[in-house]
C-alpha cells in the first residue's frame, strides 16, 4: 500500500500541482509574519535594552491618549541635581525628548519622514548608550545650532551649513546645521534634530527649568532594582514613575506592538483567506482524483486492501501534498519576510536582513498548518474512497456522489443557516454595540458555513437562470456548457465556494464603507457650520503661533480653537471610563450645529461646566445638573457639572466615547499646555470665501504641516480614510481571486481528463476545435459567475447588519455600493474565461482517435 500510494501521488503530481499552490500561499504568509514580527522585535529589544538607562525617572501619567492633546509632560530638571546626590548614583542627566516636531528647509519643504514615522527634537547628551554617534562637523553649541541625522540628511539632501527651520510647540526657531550623527543600532524611522543641551528646553519645552525625564546610572556594585528604590525614596515614590533598565525597554516595546500587530495581523488575515479557499481546492481535488481512480481503489479492494488502507493511502498522499506545501511555502515566507524587511528599509527602518530570525516556532508552525489543512480538507473525500466497492473495479462506476441525494446537506445546511439568520436578526434589532456585534460575528460565521453546505442545492436553481441565455446566444454549445456545470453539483458548489469567501468579504466590507462614508457626509453636512477648518495633515495638535497667525489674517471674522484631552470619568453608576474629551471657545454655535436634548452651548461650555452624549449619560445614570469627578492628565481632578446633553451620532469631534467636551476655561485650568487640534473659522462680513481661503494659504504657507479644508476637502478626506479599509480588503479579495482562479482551472482541467472519452466522441461527430474551448470558456463563466452571485447576495446581508451595528454608533445611512457589485460580477465572468484557458487549450489539442480509446 506504501509502495502503491507513492506511485499514485507521483503519477498525479501534476494535477496536485495547483493544490500545493493553495498550501504555499497558505504557509507562505503565516511563516512570512511570524519571521518579519520576530525579527523586528529582537532587533527594538536589542536597541531599547542598550539604550535604555539603568533607571529612568519620568512624569506619571495615568491616562493613556487616544488622540494627541499636544501637551507634553514635563518634571523639573533640577530633579537630576537631587538624584545625584542619591547613594548609589553615578550619573543623572536632565533629558529632553518631543516628538511632533516639524522641520522644513529653506525651501519650506519637510525634512522629515512621510511614512508616519516621527520626527524628534532632543537636547545632544551622548553616552555609552547612545543610539547615535557624531560622524562629520560638531556638536551643537548655544543657540541657533543644531545636530541631524545622517539618513535624514541623505534622504533629504541637507548638508552642514544648511539652515533648517523646527516648529515646536513653544513656536518656530532656526538652526544651523553643524554636524551630522550617525545611527549605530536600528533606525526605528524617526528623523531626530539633535540641540545644545542649555538651549534645548526653552525651544522644545518653552522652559529653562524643564525636562522630559533623568536618566540615571548606576554606581559600580549598585543593580538597576536597588537604585531605583533608592532614587524613588528620594523623590517620593508615587510622584513620579520609576523604571529600571529592563522595564523601560519593556515600555518601549509595549508602545511599538501596536504598529507590529497591524502587519502581524494583516498577514494573517491573508493566510486566513489563503487556508480557507485552498480547502475548497484540495477537497475539489481529492474528490475527482478518486471519482477518476474508482476502478483504481476497486482493483486494490478486490486484491485484498480493506477500507482503512484506502483511507489511510489518500490520507497519505494529502499529507505528503501537505509536506511538499509546507516545505515551499516555507521557504517563500522566508523571502516574503526578507522582502518586508527590504520594504521598512525604503520606508526608513533600517533593520539588517542577516539578523533575520528563525526560532524553532516557524517551521513547527508551518509544517502544522500545512499538513493540518491538506490532512482536515482531504478527510472527507478519504472516507468516500474507502467506501469503494470491490465490484467497481468492473464496472464505470464513480463515487463523486453525481447520483447521491443531497439530503443530508439540505438538513444540515437548514439548520446551521436557520441559527445563522437568528444570529444576524437578533444583531439587527439589538440596542447595544458589544452584543450587535457579537451576534454579527456568529452570524457571519454560521452564514458562511450553511451557504458552503447547501451550495450545491442552489446548483440547479440558479446556474440555469445565470445559463439561460446561453442556448440562444451559442447554441447547442452554449446547452452543452450549461448542463455540464450541472452535471455534479458537489463539484460545481465546490469550485465556486473559493471565489464566493472572497466576494462575501468584499461585498459587505463594501456596504459597510460606503454606508460609513453616506453617514459621515450626511454628519458634516448637518454639523459643521464653519467655512473652513484647519488642522495638521496627520491630526497632530500645531503650535500656538499657528493659531496667532491664523488669527491675524485678513478677512477672518471668527475663530473658534479645537483641542483634545485624555480624562478620566468616574460615573454614578460606579464605573471609571477613560476616553477624550474636548475643549471649544464659547462661539461654538456659529461654527457648529449641535442638537441639544437638554441645556445649550452657554451652559456647556461655562466654567467649570461639561456636555456628554445622552446615551452615554442615560446608560451610567447621569442627569443634567449633577456633578461627575474627572481626572486629568497629571494627577489633577476636578468635580465638574453636567451642563447638556447632546444627541449627535458620530459628529465630528464628538465621536469619542461618552462625547464629552467643556469650555476652554475649564481645560486650561486643569490640563495647561496643550496645543490646538483644530480651528474653525468663519470669513468677515464682505469676504468671499475664495478670498479668505487664498489669505488663509498665504499666512499658512511656511507650515506645510497645516491645511485649510472647506466642507468637501473635510469630507474627502473622511473618504480617504475609509479607503485604507477597502485596500485591505481589495488586497484580500485579489488573493482570494488568484486561489479561485486556480481552483476552477485544477476544477476543469480533472474534468477535461475526466471526459477525455466524451470530448473525442464529440470532436469525432463533429464539434470543431473553437467550439470546444468556448464550451468550456462558458462553462467556466458560469460557475465563477455563480460562485460571485452567491457571495455577493451574502455579503450583501452582512453589509447590511453590519450598518445596524454602526448605526448604534450613530452612522445611520445605509448605502448599497451598485457600481461595485455590478462591476465585480462582470469581472467573475473575465476571472471564469482567464482560467479555461489552458483546460480549453488542452482538450483541443487531444488527438481525437485516442481519447476515443481513453478509460
Amino acid at each position: 500500500m506504501l509502495k502503491a500510494t507513492l506511485r499514485s501521488f507521483l503519477a498525479h503530481k501534476g494535477r496536485l500541482l495547483l493544490s500545493a499552490l493553495a498550501v504555499l500561499l497558505s504557509v507562505a504568509f503565516v511563516t512570512g509574519s511570524l519571521i518579519f514580527s520576530d525579527t523586528v522585535s529582537r532587533t527594538f529589544d536589542r536597541l531599547f535594552a542598550s539604550t535604555a538607562a539603568d533607571v529612568t525617572v519620568s512624569p506619571k501619567e495615568d491616562l493613556d491618549e487616544a488622540v494627541p492633546s499636544g501637551r507634553t509632560a514635563t518634571l523639573p530638571a533640577a530633579l537630576a541635581e537631587r538624584v545625584r546626590q542619591v547613594d548609589g548614583v553615578a550619573a543623572a542627566r536632565a533629558e529632553v525628548d518631543v516628538d511632533g516636531l516639524t522641520v522644513v528647509d529653506e525651501e519650506n519643504e519637510p525634512v522629515g519622514p512621510t511614512t508616519g514615522a516621527p520626527t524628534l527634537g532632543t537636547a545632544w547628551n551622548p553616552t555609552e548608550r547612545s543610539p547615535v554617534e557624531l560622524t562629520s562637523g560638531h556638536a551643537p553649541r548655544g543657540d541657533g545650532q543644531a545636530l541631524l541625522d545622517s539618513e535624514t540628511a541623505d534622504r533629504k539632501d541637507v548638508r552642514i551649513g544648511d539652515t533648517l527651520t523646527v516648529i515646536a510647540p513653544p513656536g518656530s526657531f532656526e538652526v544651523r546645521v553643524v554636524g551630522i550623527a550617525t545611527f549605530t543600532t536600528t533606525n526605528p524611522g524617526a528623523a531626530l534634530v539633535f540641540l545644545d543641551p542649555s538651549t534645548a528646553p526653552t525651544k522644545l519645552l518653552g522652559s529653562p527649568r524643564a525636562a522630559t525625564g533623568i536618566s540615571v546610572d548606576a554606581a559600580d556594585g549598585v543593580t538597576d532594582e536597588q537604585l531605583k528604590q533608592r532614587v524613588a525614596a528620594a523623590l517620593g515614590a508615587h510622584t513620579y514613575d520609576f523604571r529600571t533598565a529592563d522595564e523601560q525597554a519593556k515600555s518601549d516595546v509595549e508602545q511599538l506592538g501596536g504598529f507590529l500587530d497591524v502587519i502581524k495581523y494583516v498577514m494573517v488575515g491573508f493566510a486566513g483567506i489563503a487556508v480557507l479557499v485552498g480547502v475548497f481546492l484540495i477537497v475539489n481535488t481529492f474528490s475527482m482524483l478518486i471519482a477518476q481512480r474508482t476502478r483504481e481503489l476497486g482493483l486494490l479492494r478486490a486484491l485484498g486492501a480493506d477500507r482503512r488502507q484506502v483511507r489511510r493511502s489518500v490520507l497519505a498522499e494529502a499529507l505528503l501534498l501537505g509536506l511538499v506545501g509546507s516545505t515551499l511555502g516555507l521557504a517563500v515566507g522566508i523571502g516574503l519576510a526578507a522582502g518586508l524587511i527590504e520594504l521598512m528599509g525604503l520606508l526608513g527602518m533600517n533593520i539588517a536582513a542577516d539578523e533575520m530570525v528563525i526560532g524553532w516556532v516557524t517551521p513547527v508552525t508551518a509544517y502544522v498548518v500545512g499538513l493540518g489543512v491538506t490532512f482536515v480538507a482531504a478527510y472527507l473525500p478519504a472516507r468516500r474512497a474507502s467506501g469503494v466497492s470491490p465490484m467497481a473495479a468492473l464496472s464505470d462506476a464513480e463515487v463523486a456522489g453525481v447520483g447521491r441525494p443531497l439530503r443530508v446537506r439540505a438538513v444540515a445546511g437548514a439548520v446551521v443557516g436557520a441559527a445563522g439568520a437568528a444570529a444576524l436578526v437578533g444583531c439587527a434589532v439589538s440596542e447595544r454595540t458589544s452584543s450587535a456585534a457579537s451576534l454579527l460575528g456568529l452570524g457571519v460565521v454560521l452564514s458562511l458555513i450553511a451557504t458552503v453546505i447547501a451550495g450545491p442545492l442552489l446548483v440547479r436553481p440558479v446556474i440555469r437562470v445565470l445559463g439561460a441565455a446561453f442556448p440562444a446566444l451559442f447554441g447547442s454549445i452554449g446547452r452543452m456548457s450549461q448542463r455540464n456545470a450541472l452535471r455534479n453539483p458537489r463539484r460545481t458548489g465546490a469550485t465556486a465556494a473559493a471565489l464566493m469567501v472572497g466576494l462575501a468579504l468584499v461585498g459587505g466590507m463594501s456596504v459597510a464603507s460606503e454606508s460609513m462614508t453616506a453617514s459621515f457626509d450626511q454628519q458634516i453636512d448637518k454639523t459643521l457650520g464653519a467655512d473652513f477648518v484647519i488642522q495638521n495633515t496627520n491630526f497632530l495638535p500645531f503650535p500656538k503661533e499657528v493659531t496667532d497667525e491664523v488669527r491675524g489674517t485678513e478677512g477672518v471674522g471668527l475663530l473658534v480653537r479645537g483641542r483634545f484631552t485624555p480624562v478620566a470619568v468616574r460615573l454614578p453608576d460606579g464605573d471609571r471610563v477613560e476616553t477624550t474629551a474636548a475643549g471649544y471657545d464659547p462661539r461654538l454655535d456659529e461654527v457648529a450645529n449641535i442638537t441639544y436634548v437638554q441645556g445649550d452651548s452657554a451652559a456647556a461650555l461655562a466654567n467649570g461646566h461639561l456636555a456628554m452624549d445622552r446615551d452615554f449619560a442615560r446608560d451610567h445614570d447621569v442627569r443634567v445638573g449633577g456633578t461627575v469627578p474627572v481626572e486629568f492628565p497629571g494627577g489633577r481632578r476636578a468635580e465638574l457639572t453636567v451642563g447638556a446633553l447632546t444627541d449627535q451620532d458620530a459628529a465630528e469631534g464628538f465621536g469619542t466615547q461618552g462625547g464629552l467636551y467643556f469650555g476652554l476655561a475649564t481645560l486650561e485650568r486643569y490640563a495647561p499646555g496643550g496645543q490646538d487640534s483644530a480651528l474653525y473659522v468663519n470669513a468677515a462680513p464682505g469676504t468671499s470665501d475664495d478670498d479668505l481661503r487664498a489669505n488663509l494659504e498665504r499666512t499658512l504657507d511656511p507650515y506645510p504641516q497645516v491645511q485649510v479644508r472647506d466642507l468637501a476637502d473635510y469630507k474627502q478626506l473622511v473618504h480617504d480614510q475609509i479607503a485604507v479599509l477597502l485596500y485591505l480588503v481589495y488586497a484580500l479579495l485579489g488573493l482570494a481571486i488568484i486561489i479561485a482562479v486556480l481552483g476552477v482551472v485544477n476544477t476543469l482541467a480533472l474534468s477535461v481528463v475526466e471526459r477525455t472519452r466524451e470530448i473525442g466522441l464529440l470532436r469525432a461527430i463533429g464539434l470543431a476545435r473553437r467550439q470546444l474551448r468556448r464550451m468550456i470558456r462558458l462553462e467556466s463563466v458560469v460557475i465563477a459567475v455563480f460562485g460571485a452571485v452567491l457571495g455577493l447576495a451574502l455579503g450583501l446581508v452582512w453589509g447590511v447588519c453590519t450598518h445596524e451595528v454602526l448605526a448604534l454608533q450613530g452612522m445611520a445611512a445605509l448605502a448599497i455600493p451598485w457600481f461595485t457589485i455590478v462591476a465585480v460580477v462582470i469581472g467573475s465572468a473575465v476571472v471564469g474565461v482567464v482560467a479555461a484557458l489552458l483546460p480549453a487549450l488542452r482538450a483541443s489539442r487531444m488527438n481525437v482517435l485516442a481519447a476515443i480509446a481513453h478509460e
